[in-house]
């Protein structure tokens, strides 16, 4: 601000009773002028401050007006984020937001609510590559077959699993054992690996494998071979799928006990020689 030297003042004269001399004394006066104030501390003179009130520490032109180079609304000087993306939201210090951290602003992103990890596009959405709706990233299987059932982690959910999902049990009579023995047959393959493929996508479960005969024989050497058959079926499976614990797995064998159709048919025989996997703690399977 300039001061200027205003006048040359006598104060008072007063006159030296000893000397009879009259005694000046002089005096400066400063004085600043009203038309150099600079009220909101700017730089830029009050007279010549189109844009009066600008807040403290924000960049003006000549004219005292406050810049917004990337036109979020926080001033230059004040944005700690000076090159925000046009129609991104942006907090108080001028920085854009990302709400779901997905890497794509808020006000740009078309899918705000993206789970955590999943991959995104340029629009913020999610990719869904098989098209099952659950989305790349968290999609265990994610070339799944169109239309098929799947479960939360994008597998596709078969037969057999679903029959566990609603009894809590997986019921087998297409399980063949050499006869009188407890030798499985090859043609019994296929069907036990499908169960061992659902028993691993569930390693909590605790599975009782339990083994059935028909009336032919006598009771206690059925119930034997149905516990001999048990084991064998559980070897398989803890043999086969790296994923299944033998301690998942109990063996059981009821004989010619609890029959499902007529001993007196070859048909309800061969129903009866089974084996059923029981699902002992079914609230796993709710989880």
């Amino acid at each position: 601000m300039l001061a200027t030297l205003d006048r040359f003042l006598v104060d008072t004269a007063v006159e030296d009773e000893t000397h009879g001399n009259l005694l000046l004394t002089a005096g400066l006066q400063l004085s600043f002028r009203a038309s150099d104030k600079d009220t909101d501390g700017d730089g830029v003179v009050d007279k010549n401050d189109e844009c009066a009130g600008t807040p403290l520490g924000a960049i003006v032109d000549s004219r005292g007006c406050p810049s917004d180079t990337d036109g979020d609304g926080v001033y230059d000087g004040l944005d700690r984020c000076p090159g925000s993306p046009p129609r991104a939201k942006i907090d108080a210090r001028g920085c854009p937001t990302d709400s779901d951290g997905d890497g794509v602003y808020d006000g740009l992103d078309r899918c705000n609510n993206t789970p955590a990890g999943v991959p995104v596009d340029a629009r913020g959405c999610t990719k869904d590559t098989d098209g099952d709706g659950v989305h790349d990233g968290i999609d265990r299987c994610p070339r799944t077959k169109r239309g098929v059932e799947i479960d939360s982690k994008g597998c596709e959910v078969t037969e057999v699993e679903r029959e566990m999902l609603d009894t809590g049990m997986i019921r087998l009579d297409s399980i063949f054992f050499e006869s009188g023995k407890a030798i499985l047959k090859p043609e019994s393959f296929p069907s036990l690996d499908e169960v061992g493929k659902v028993l691993e996508k569930w390693p909590a479960l605790r599975i009782e494998i339990g083994g059935y005969t028909d009336s032919q024989g006598g009771a206690a050497f059925n119930e034997k071979l149905s516990r001999s058959r048990a084991d064998a079926v559980r070897d398989y499976l803890t043999k086969s799928f790296a994923g299944i614990d033998a301690k998942q797995l109990k063996a059981a064998g009821y004989g010619e006990a609890k029959p499902i159709a007529d001993n007196g048919t070859k048909e309800g025989r061969a129903r009866n020689r089974r084996v059923e996997f029981k699902v002992l703690n079914r609230g796993v399977l709710t989880q």
